[in-house]
């Protein structure tokens, strides 16, 4: 079996390391709100899915590189990730008493997932904005939609009593 050449040690510089901290420490901070309000993905799993996102990026380009990549497709990696946390997003939307539950923790995984992959690729403007937006959402929204009610979004029909 062949095996591409061992990545060495040195390699590891601040470039690397500046890609996954920033992509864990915003992480972190996209499950800071789900984490006060007690939905099931918190900071520990927003975490691990952006700084493993940066990660995969970080490994899918060297390695990219590395074998000159003419047989590879490095776009393949969305379809990888969507495909995950697809499963996963799936996997927390519970639909109970006519209410749709943890949609926008599900939401939420795939916004941290895309900051991941951005933070791997170095697209520092793209997390920039992405990171200002979405926590101005996930905050500043709130408020609004408190204000104006939630009742409104309960997807079970009022009954009426129609007399004909």
């Amino acid at each position: 079996m062949e095996l591409n050449a061992a990545t060495p040690l040195q390699w590891m510089g601040w470039d690397m390391i500046s890609r996954l901290g920033v992509a864990s420490i915003l992480g972190l901070l996209l499950g800071l709100d789900r984490e006060w309000r007690g939905h099931a993905a918190g900071m520990r799993t927003h975490g691990l899915i952006c700084v493993s996102s940066a990660a995969m990026v970080i490994s899918i380009m060297a390695l990219y590189h590395q074998l000159d990549g003419q047989r590879m497709d490095p776009l393949r990696l969305f379809e990888a990730a969507g495909a995950f946390i697809g499963i996963i997003g799936a996997g927390l939307i519970v639909f109970s008493r006519g209410r749709i539950h943890n949609l926008t923790t599900a939401a939420h995984l795939w916004l941290a997932t895309i900051v991941g992959i951005a933070c791997g690729a170095a697209q520092w403007p793209l997390v920039a904005v992405l990171s200002v937006t979405s926590l101005a959402i996930i905050t500043l929204l709130r408020t609004v939609e408190n204000k104006f009610g939630k009742e409104e979004r309960r997807l079970e029909q009022k009954t009426h009593d129609d007399k004909d």
